[in-house]
């Protein structure tokens, strides 16, 4: 079985490119940094770079929504090639091609996390949160005399 999850942020906004012929597909290359679970022995967090590649509707989305920094979470399939290059050189490739892709943090800690730079990705600052059961956790009270309409019990 070949699947691959990640969850990493952008490391600069995806490259989309469409393919010629009458059905053009999107086709999207982004790279991200993927943090190690155990960093260096002085302390620092290392990480590995993953090149990243996806398709149609998938890259529709980096295209539409992705921008560097953002943290996504993907899954996909590990892809390796091979060509030559103009020096007559053998270059092995690997990268992973996504077919999903999903936003892992809110908007407004993906802006946080890049250093307030909105960029077409601002969100307006949250409100602070308001309690709203009698304990302040958070849950609203259920009303007396419901119980009967939930479709559960």
């Amino acid at each position: 079985m070949n699947r691959v999850v990640l969850m990493g942020r952008l490391t600069r906004d995806p490259e989309i490119r469409y393919s010629n012929g009458e059905n053009a597909l999107a086709i999207a290359r982004f790279t991200l940094a993927v943090d190690r679970r155990f960093g260096r022995r002085d302390g620092e967090q290392t990480a590995d770079f993953i090149t990243c590649k996806a398709f149609g509707k998938s890259a529709e989305f980096a295209e539409r929504f992705l921008r560097q920094g953002i943290k996504v979470a993907a899954s996909g399939r590990i892809e390796t090639g091979s060509y030559t290059n103009r020096d007559g050189q053998k270059v092995y490739t690997t990268e992973v091609v996504l077919d999903e892709i999903e936003f892992a943090e809110s908007k407004s800690a993906n802006d946080a996390a890049r250093g307030g730079m909105g960029g077409g990705y601002q969100s307006a600052p949250a409100p602070a949160p308001s309690p709203m059961g009698a304990a302040g956790d958070g849950f609203m009270n259920i009303p007396d005399g419901i119980d009967e309409e939930l479709p559960f019990n």
